[in-house]
């Protein structure tokens, strides 16, 4: 599976990531099964945000109501990683459990990498790994 997003905003997440060395950044990936179309920033309201991200749940509400109005359909998310690690870490993987199949772009040490969800043989018994192309 492939998954396009352009240049400018595969630089402006990886950006957002390197101005946040020391928590998580976080938000919403929209767009189609084959392409990013664009994201939306949320507010990390984790208890512990320098380890794990939570999407501010108002954000989430609010692009979900939006898709179903006939705006852009939110496909997933996105999250960095400071501790510099591009791959999905055992804490996703149980944040993703019984969740389905969504798109997780993870940022770190000036990467990214793309997962599917809900891929019970994949990493953690979750992930596969999805082809990024900017």
């Amino acid at each position: 599976m492939i998954v396009r997003i352009s240049r400018g905003l595969l630089d402006r997440l990886l950006a957002e990531a390197a101005a946040s060395p020391d928590e998580e950044i976080c938000g919403l990936l929209l767009g189609s099964e084959h392409a990013i179309d664009a994201v939306i920033a949320a507010p990390n309201v984790a208890d512990d945000p320098a380890g794990a991200f939570e999407i501010n749940p108002k954000t989430l509400f609010d692009a979900h109501r939006a898709a179903r109005g006939g705006g852009p359909q939110v496909i997933g998310h996105y999250h960095s990683h400071p501790n510099g690690l591009a791959a999905p870490s055992p804490r996703d993987a149980e944040a993703a459990a019984g969740t389905g199949v969504a798109l997780w772009l993870i940022l770190a040490g000036g990467g990214a990498t793309l997962w599917r969800s809900g891929a019970a043989d994949g990493l953690h018994g979750c992930f596969a790994a999805v082809d990024l192309v900017a």
